[in-house]
């Protein structure tokens, strides 16, 4: 039933944009009818030019240039055909009338090339974010070191590339390492920050012999940067940080937590776990070195699911404040995979703000395939010898 819920509202979301796309494709032609159809029944007092007027300009941020053209000759041609028959061009208000349109008509089509140029240069800044987000954050491998991996950064806002929040997988001769972290700030400060933490990550996980080595590499990599901006504001300049490391042919995670939410580990029976640390610690680039990193240990067999987020996954609220709860929202649940979980759980916070979410959040979800069913071999005895047959099902 939820499920249909969830259709039913999605499409009728679309359906309603599509009805006011339509509507404002529509609008620029309802105005000049209209305005026909009201001059022809008004008495002389009254007149239609300003809907004649608004026809052009509802058309020149929305229409091509050729339709906003098009748009102002209908307009012209309109006013026109309702002045001429009496010989009225001459006189002084309809040729006031008739010079208004037109202007307001070449005005449209200044306005329209304007627009176009704006959004042509606004397209052009949102490739160039895009791909130096990508290039910063790229997408990892579906499969790493036997596990399948699904990773997706969403942005609060559609037309947003350009963020604070992170994640990386990695493959070493230790397992496979990876970290989801929230710089704090926006903007290109934080690309920076994000491009620090993913660099230093990378090197760490290949070099370190140790999940807490890893961190304290991180937080090495944050002190330079902040030596090099002169110093880190302890206010803003952190990043909270989960890493985690899946040792090769282990039934086990390991963890540690620098001031981030908790993981969730889902089981193929729809439980799961909260991974709360042992002991808390704070968010890389705010080491007064008195905390020494501790990773737990958690159970990680076949067919479980490790899905880290940023808190722009559980500090999105709904209308009345509420903020989601992805534990909850999850217990229960059964997916095929990791990126069908990531899936789910992007629609669902769509659905639970409204669409109305205000911070962007990164999702890294890693799930161990459950094991096949070993194949039994059975031997069938065929005159005198002895046959394997393979594949067989119990």
């Amino acid at each position: 039933m939820a499920k249909t819920l969830l259709g039913g509202r999605v499409r009728g979301r679309a359906v309603v944009r599509g009805w006011a796309w339509w509507f404002v494709r529509a609008l620029p032609l309802l105005m000049i009818v209209g305005g026909l159809v009201f001059d022809y029944l008004s008495p002389p007092p009254f007149t239609a030019v300003p809907m004649f007027v608004a026809a052009p300009l509802i058309a020149a941020p929305f229409f091509s240039p050729v339709s906003t053209v098009l748009t102002g000759v209908a307009a012209i041609c309109s006013i026109v055909s309702l002045r001429l028959p009496s010989g009225g061009l001459l006189h002084v208000v309809p040729f006031i009338e008739l010079a208004t349109v037109i202007t307001v008509a070449i005005l449209a089509v200044v306005i329209n090339r304007v627009v176009r140029r704006s959004t042509e240069q606004l397209a052009s800044a949102r490739v160039i974010a895009e791909t130096a987000m990508r290039a910063v954050l790229p997408t990892p491998s579906e499969r790493i070191g036997g596990l399948h991996v699904a990773a997706r950064y969403e942005a609060a806002q559609a037309d947003e590339f350009v963020g604070g929040d992170l994640f990386a997988v990695a493959e070493s001769s230790y397992g496979v390492r990876l970290v989801v972290g929230d710089v704090r700030g926006k903007g290109l400060e934080a690309v920076g920050t994000v491009a620090v933490v993913i660099g230093a990550f990378r090197e760490a996980a290949e070099q370190e012999d140790s999940l807490e080595g890893v961190a304290r590499r991180l937080e090495r990599a944050l002190a330079r940067e902040g030596a090099r901006q002169g110093g880190i504001d302890p206010v803003e300049g952190f990043v909270t940080a989960v890493l985690a490391e899946v040792p090769p042919g282990g039934a086990e995670v390991r963890i540690v937590n620098r001031g981030h939410p908790e993981p969730l580990l889902l089981r193929s029976d729809g439980s799961l776990d909260v991974l709360v640390p042992t002991v808390p610690a704070l968010p890389l680039g705010m080491d007064l070195g008195v905390w020494t990193d501790r990773a737990d240990v958690w159970e990680l067999d076949a067919g479980m699911t490790l899905l880290a987020y940023t808190d722009g996954l559980s500090e999105a609220r709904d209308a009345q404040g509420v903020f989601y709860d992805p534990a909850a929202r999850l217990r229960g649940r059964i997916f095929p995979g990791p990126e069908e979980l990531l899936s789910a759980l992007a629609d669902d916070v769509r659905l639970h703000t409204g669409g109305r979410s205000t911070d962007d959040m990164a999702l890294l979800a890693v799930a161990r395939p459950a094991q096949r069913q070993p194949e039994r071999r059975r031997t069938v005895k065929i005159v005198g010898r002895d046959a394997s047959e393979e594949g067989l099902s119990r």
